[in-house]
């Protein structure tokens, strides 16, 4: 009796219970609502785009031109800087000290150079008044000796009897004179040379020795601002008048130069907000060329549609680029390429950042919509 109507029954249970979990497990999932509502045109006839928020100059990556360790680093994340302010310094230790070798080989130069022009000065001005009243002391001098001499030959000469002087003595008073003429030819001879002043070979022997010295100076000078220049390479300066909008060297590493993934300093100039937009190249055609500003654009913020700005042309950038993958994906292929449409906006207390994403929507003409 109970297998007669337990069996069946339960067979009946069964298949309902089958039945039931079909109907309720193909009911189709609800649909979660979106974390934040989408932006939505305001325009009736628009293109849109997904743009990212720039600096003005577009933000400037800052690299090294000499690699080496970072000795010092004067700037902050915020800071405003002026065009050639110092943002950091690589260690320049060993060209300081050979820059110092250097000025001293230029002061070393420099006195050459000082003797070198003061032998030809020298010269040139030879011969000076107050050597030529000493040279024609002498020459009178040695007339007076000579007369001298001249006179006590004479006097043993006059002797009568040959014998009253020896041989001897008379060959003294002869070679006295000629002594005493030797003497005043010299000394006349010194002073002709003197009131002749300097000899042309000699001048030019010196001028070539100033020219010499000039030489030498200017590559001790050449060597001295080379040094300089590669010092002043060491510090990195601001390329324009903006803001610090990051920074990722710290005294003490190591600063490579050359295209990095992350850049050492980033800048840019912020007093106006641009909104790159990337517009699908299907899209492109309806992008009116805006310059006078007759086609609105408005732009909100991704993830607060509450949060938008008018937008004012800037510029259209000409080239078709592919697009840029914003998911970081290796694995990802991109075979969609955009039109890039720059405009500027104003964001006033709005929590707007550099490098936040926006849908932007640009008004279009009805006649290009179809």
């Amino acid at each position: 009796m109970i297998r007669k109507f337990l069996l069946p029954l339960l067979a009946v249970v069964g298949v309902v219970f089958a039945a039931y979990t079909v109907v309720s497990g193909s009911r189709p999932a609800p649909v979660a609502a979106p974390a934040a509502e989408p932006s939505r045109a305001p325009f009736t006839d628009y293109v849109a785009g997904a743009g990212i928020v720039e600096a003005l100059s577009e933000n400037i990556q800052i690299g090294a031109v000499v690699p080496g360790v970072v000795k010092q680093v004067y700037v902050k994340v915020g800071d405003n800087v002026a065009k050639g302010q110092p943002l950091w310094l690589i260690d320049d230790r060993d060209l300081q000290a050979d820059l110092a070798i250097k000025r001293t080989a230029v002061s070393v130069q420099e006195s050459l150079l000082q003797a070198a022009q003061a032998k030809y000065q020298r010269l040139k001005e030879m011969p000076r008044p107050e050597e030529i009243p000493p040279a024609e002391a002498r020459v009178q001098a040695d007339l007076h000796s000579l007369e001298d001499a001249q006179d006590q030959l004479k006097v043993i000469q006059s002797v009568g009897d040959p014998r009253a002087v020896s041989e001897d003595d008379m060959d003294r008073r002869r070679h006295a004179v000629d002594i005493a003429k030797s003497h005043l030819a010299e000394s006349e001879a010194d002073l002709a040379l003197l009131k002749a002043g300097s000899w042309d070979e000699d001048l030019k022997v010196a001028d070539a020795d100033i020219t010499s010295a000039r030489a030498d100076l200017q590559g001790a000078r050449a060597a001295v601002d080379s040094d300089q220049i590669l010092i002043d390479r060491l510090t990195v300066t601001s390329p324009i008048d903006g803001q610090i909008l990051q920074v990722k060297i710290h005294p003490g590493e190591y600063a490579t130069s050359g295209e990095l993934a992350t850049p050492l300093m980033l800048i840019g100039d912020i007093h106006k907000l641009v909104v790159r937009t990337d517009v699908d190249e299907n899209d492109a055609w309806r992008v009116p060329r805006d310059t006078a500003g007759t086609m609105r654009a408005v732009a909100y913020l991704r993830g607060n549609r509450d949060i938008g700005c008018d937008l004012k042309f800037y510029r259209i950038e000409p080239y078709v680029i592919p697009k840029k993958s914003l998911t970081g994906d290796s694995t990802e292929r991109v075979d969609t390429r955009v039109l890039q449409v720059l405009y500027t906006f104003d964001p006033g207390d709005k929590p707007i950042y550099l490098g936040q994403q926006m849908d932007v929507f640009i008004e279009t003409a009805p006649s290009t919509a179809k």
